[in-house]
């Protein structure tokens, strides 16, 4: 799903913007829309928000759990929001490389908002909602200001108090544009059991060994490998069956393709390439 990264200081509305955000998404773009509130999870592991933002070893727990919660929820049609401070720039790096993996469009929402402001606004909660001053003070002298030059700040909408979501330009950014495409940094090369290489190299020997044995023989193309009903249409030398198979099991170890497919696909990229 299109993700949203609601970022800020305490007290800076970001709840408020998030619930307009899912008002918007759900009820005029007819999307699902869910939520993840880092308050919510601080809470439900068990911990007040004055003392969680003083222990650093309980921040780093919490913040695991939300990019795992997130990761499993990332789709391409409904929208997730990150309703929480994101305050870190290494922090939210990590959910846009995680994004890229899932190929899935992103955006970040500044609540930007004078920090005497956002103090007010936390007097007027209920006492058992506030942080301290000593705790404020710390989340907003931590606080790492998103950058639209960074690009897993972009696209940034900054808001202030006063403003109003730009709906239509939000909704853009993550429906009308191409989804990102996932680079080495990204990626998790699938695990290679020792079955599936001793698998891959047995069939393509296999086929290669099919092949030459028809050139014994004589038949130089169009020709059925036994066993797999599949026709060689090219005639190759052995040097150039040798180096197309190293090619493909160079690309199979990275791909790990399904193993019934090995021969199959074996077949396909010879043709292809004679």
């Amino acid at each position: 799903m299109p993700l949203i990264i609601i970022t800020g200081i305490p007290c800076s509305g970001k709840t408020t913007r998030t619930a307009e955000l899912k008002e918007y998404f759900k009820n005029k773009a007819g999307k699902n829309v869910d939520v993840i509130n880092e308050i919510d999870v601080v809470i439900k592991a068990g911990y007040n928000k004055n003392i969680f933002y003083a222990d650093s070893k309980k921040e780093k727990s919490v913040r695991s759990d939300i990019k795992s919660a997130a990761q499993r929820m990332l789709n391409t049609n409904n929208v997730l929001i990150i309703d929480g401070s994101n305050y870190i720039k290494g922090y939210r790096y990590e959910i846009y490389c995680m994004t890229k993996l899932y190929k899935t469009p992103q955006c970040t929402i500044h609540c930007d908002i004078p920090v005497e402001h956002a103090w007010l606004w936390n007097e007027r909660r209920p006492e058992c909602e506030q942080y301290n001053r000593e705790i404020f003070d710390a989340l907003v002298m931590r606080y790492e200001t998103p950058d639209s030059k960074n690009r897993w700040d972009a696209p940034l909408f900054a808001l202030s108090a006063e403003d109003e979501l730009q709906f239509d330009e939000i909704y853009r950014s993550l429906y009308e544009v191409k989804a990102p495409k996932p680079n080495l940094s990204t990626q998790c090369p699938p695990l290679s059991s020792t079955n599936y290489l001793y698998e891959l190299d047995s069939v393509t020997q296999e086929v290669v060994n099919a092949i030459l044995s028809a050139k014994k023989l004589g038949i130089e193309s169009e020709f059925k490998i036994p066993g797999y009903n599949l026709t060689v249409q090219n005639p190759c030398t052995a040097s150039q069956l040798m180096r197309l198979r190293r090619q493909f099991l160079t690309y199979s170890k990275m791909q790990q393709i399904e193993v019934n497919q090995i021969a199959t696909l074996f077949v396909q990229y010879l043709n292809k390439s004679l």
